[in-house]
């Protein structure tokens, strides 16, 4: 059976609709997946990124939380340093304070000879050398002088000892403002002992410290050990 040719026409149109019916539904799957694979992609990313701002706020917070730290520790060690140095400053007060009053004590010229007598000796059996050169203030020299002849009776008496030979330096003193006392030198000026007041309220003075400190400023929680 032959088509005419409205017939043939007729299913050249069907043909078209169908391949246009065809093509559309495969556009719209097309898109479909598009659109899947869009918001699959645009979820990853979103996640993503809110994966590094979380991180990013999480590292932020951290370093804030860091610093503050630092700071409290920072603002607690020069609170901490502030104190001890006030502390320090108060002790050092009393020690020059102790050191006027000593000066004072040596004006009283009967209470002097007998302490710078009794330093003399204690130099010397220190010292325990046959020659022996003494170093004082310019005007303890003359009192200085007086007191060398029963240092050296006690010491030879004490250590059964006939030989040694105590001369004062007559060309170096002790500082004017030296509060008295004697350095005396063996073996050329090798060896040294110093036994000015100044020095001998210093190893006094940091024997009793801790005391001093306690009786000031209470019992150190801090100290582990104790004498």
């Amino acid at each position: 059976m032959s088509l005419n040719d409205d017939d043939v026409a007729k299913q050249i149109q069907h043909m078209i609709a169908f391949i246009q019916q065809e093509a559309v539904e495969k556009v719209e799957e097309i898109e479909a997946k598009a659109e899947e694979e869009f918001n699959i992609e645009k979820s990853r990313l979103v996640s993503q990124q809110r994966a590094k701002i979380i991180e990013y706020y999480d590292k932020k917070e951290k370093q804030i939380e860091l610093q503050r730290k630092i700071q409290h520790s920072n603002l607690a060690n020069a609170s901490r340093l502030s104190i001890l140095k006030a502390r320090d400053d108060y002790v050092q007060a009393l020690k020059e304070e102790a050191r006027k009053q000593l000066s004072i004590l040596t004006q009283d010229r009967s209470k002097y000879q007998t302490i710078l007598s009794n330093l003399i000796a204690q130099g010397l059996f220190l010292l325990m050398e046959k020659e022996i050169n003494l170093r004082c203030r310019r005007n303890d020299y003359e009192l200085v002088q007086q007191l060398i002849p029963d240092a050296i009776q006690r010491y030879k008496q004490e250590l059964k000892q006939n030989d040694i030979k105590v001369t004062i330096d007559d060309k170096n003193f002790l500082a004017e403002d030296s509060a008295g006392g004697v350095e005396l030198y063996a073996m050329g000026g090798k060896i040294k002992v110093s036994n000015t007041i100044e020095a001998r309220l210093a190893m006094i003075f940091n024997q009793i410290l801790p005391e001093i400190r306690e009786k000031l400023f209470g019992v150190n929680q801090n100290r582990k050990y104790h004498d």
